[in-house]
């Protein structure tokens, strides 16, 4: 709801609220929001102009071994599972729950599977949605303009520190569109900037604040462009692919 004009405006009454029980007679309110995107929530305290300007942020820990030891006892498939191998897998799944749920349906619905073959099964369907999930995202990543893709490039590599129409990051624009289009006929400024961010959201890559602040949309991302080689240090963007 961050992302609308009334969302804003519910994240100030929040605030509000809080800082009127806090300050009275009442026992007053705690707010604690969460999610899986740091870079997210970080704009949701880092600017004067956001409610919750100041508030600390704290990284709690990503699910770890003991979840997935739980998860292994638990999971009603014809065999037990290997937790060291489904943590391995887990860690390469971006630490996402709802993989690890989804490959264990392929196994429930699978009559014929022998429990001999449960945990190589387990790890296929699993790899299977991480590639599916990657490809997924990557098909739309290779299919952006080269202004499109040298913004997302870009705010990839600055992360919470992405001001996207400062003059260094505009002159980080320019760096990385001659690396990776030199023949680009396309302006750097800031109403291309502007359109580009649009086409991003539109692609569910870029996640934008209702104040114009903007992150990715999925953390996960800046890992896959950075394990394909699309996003490089801007110090050595000469070496970008197209």
């Amino acid at each position: 709801m961050k992302t609308t004009d009334n969302g804003n405006d519910a994240f100030f009454a929040l605030k509000a609220a809080r800082d009127g029980l806090n300050s009275s007679r009442h026992k007053g309110l705690r707010v604690v929001p969460t999610g899986s995107n740091q870079d997210k929530l970080a704009m949701l305290r880092n600017s004067k102009e956001q409610a919750f300007f100041g508030a600390p942020l704290v990284k709690f820990p990503v699910l770890g071994k003991d979840y997935i030891q739980w998860f292994c006892e638990q999971v009603n498939i014809p065999a037990a599972l290997n937790a060291d191998v489904v943590y391995e897998l887990f860690t390469r799944a971006s630490f996402r729950p709802e993989m690890l749920g989804t490959a264990a349906d392929a196994l429930r619905f699978d009559f014929e599977l022998a429990p001999k073959d449960a945990l190589a099964r387990f790890a296929l369907a699993e790899e299977e949605q991480i590639e599916a999930s990657n490809a997924e995202q990557l098909r739309v990543v290779h299919g952006l303009t080269p202004l499109q893709s040298t913004v997302l490039r870009v705010m990839a590599s600055k992360g919470v520190q992405y001001a996207p129409f400062e003059a260094e990051t505009i002159a980080a624009y320019q760096k990385m569109l001659d690396a990776i289009a030199p023949n680009a006929s396309t302006i750097v400024d800031v109403p291309n900037v502007q359109q580009a961010l649009a086409d991003l959201q539109e692609k569910a890559l870029v996640w934008r604040a209702s104040r114009g602040v903007y992150a990715l949309e999925d953390a996960a991302l800046r890992a896959l462009l950075a394990q394909e080689g699309i996003l490089l240090p801007l110090d050595n963007a000469g070496d970008g692919k197209p």
